[in-house]
């Protein structure tokens, strides 16, 4: 177990790329930062040609919708298997328990 208790999201999501939408598939997880009091969420996109195209192996503001969830990030240099590392700070792009009810289900 890590230092944070993380929540995530695994599945589908739209990724927009310099104004293009992209079906990707994503692995995702955040915490809360209570020193500075931030969300940081970040994750992979799972090997995608298109993406590699629109990104071109460098660093790009993107956005990216999982459900009814959304939010703005930054795609990073890929690693050595094409997957591309993607970050963001407070609104994560999935859902994330707010209250004790939803805690404890």
């Amino acid at each position: 177990m890590s230092e944070h208790d993380e929540d995530g999201y695994s599945g589908e999501a739209t990724l927009e790329v310099d104004g293009v939408s992209l079906p990707v598939t994503v692995e995702l997880r955040g915490y809360f930062q209570p020193i500075d009091g931030y969300y940081r969420w970040y994750g992979r996109v799972a090997v995608n040609e298109e993406l590699t195209r629109l990104a071109g192996g460098k660093k790009k503001a993107v956005s990216i919708r999982a459900g009814s969830h959304s939010a703005t990030g930054e795609l990073s240099d890929p690693d050595p298997w094409g997957r591309y590392r993607i970050t963001g700070t407070s609104t994560p792009p999935f859902h994330v328990p707010t209250t004790l009810e939803e805690l404890n289900a």
